[in-house]
């Protein structure tokens, strides 16, 4: 899609969200192709009746955006993390960049609405799809990397993961378990997660909850925590060393 084909309302809508990223693009059309679904691309060639209309999508983009991001948090955390050992510098990355955590940075900067996409796969949720919304996000970070190059490309996933980091090194990792989990299980759209809470002991001060996964109606952990949320967590961390999906 040339510039001359983005209307002035899309190019002011592009601008608005360039600035909510705090990038400022040399080329706002490489933004537009970054959060342009390959459905909508198809289904503009498929309205040109036997013109010759080439309509740019992302999927390049998102090649390269998970490349940058992957050496971004690797650098981060080779520089900050420097008491892990290659091992956990491995499951922290990728308990942290995965699909649950990208789509929900996508959603807080409601890319969702950005994207240009099919009325079919508008119609069907694809603007709140997990994967769609993955991908877009890797592909506005091979938009800046190309626009702006490594540094501003670096900087914006710093910013963007910085607090999931973070919470790796306060301890708070125990909630990256249920990411993983449902990562590892939605890959087939057919299966069901589900975690019922099976006890509360103890005064209101000092309370010790246990809860249960299940996957597909069958029990994979049972886990134990201060509260709720933990417990889930600590039930779907005994679920992935079950699954032999972490040691």
């Amino acid at each position: 899609m040339s510039m001359s084909q983005i209307t002035d309302k899309r190019r002011q809508s592009l601008m608005r969200f360039a600035k909510k990223l705090g990038v400022e693009f040399n080329d706002i059309e490489i933004l537009n192709t970054a959060l342009t679904h390959t459905s909508y691309a198809n289904e503009q060639e498929n309205l040109s009746e036997g013109e010759s209309v080439q309509v740019m999508h992302n999927e390049k983009l998102e090649f390269l955006g998970d490349a940058v991001l992957e050496l971004a948090s690797s650098t981060y955390l080779y520089n900050n993390f420097k008491d892990f050992s290659e091992g956990e510098l491995t499951k922290t990355r990728a308990s942290i960049v995965c699909q649950p955590t990208l789509a929900k940075l996508a959603r807080k900067l409601s890319m969702g609405r950005m994207l240009l996409i099919s009325k079919g796969e508008d119609a069907s949720g694809g603007r709140k799809r997990d994967s769609t919304l993955e991908d877009a996000f890797e592909a506005v970070i091979g938009a800046i990397y190309l626009d702006q190059g490594w540094e501003a490309a670096q900087d914006y996933v710093v910013r963007r993961l910085t607090p999931e980091f973070e919470a790796v090194k306060s301890g708070e990792s125990i909630k990256n378990y249920k990411s993983i989990l449902q990562e590892y299980i939605y890959k087939e759209p057919s299966h069901k997660i589900s975690y019922v809470e099976v006890s509360v002991t103890g005064p209101d001060h000092n309370r010790s909850f246990k809860c249960a996964v299940t996957i597909d109606g069958k029990r994979y952990g049972i886990g134990s925590g201060k509260n709720k949320k933990q417990a889930e967590q600590m039930a779907a961390k005994k679920a992935l060393k079950k699954l032999n999906i972490i040691e």
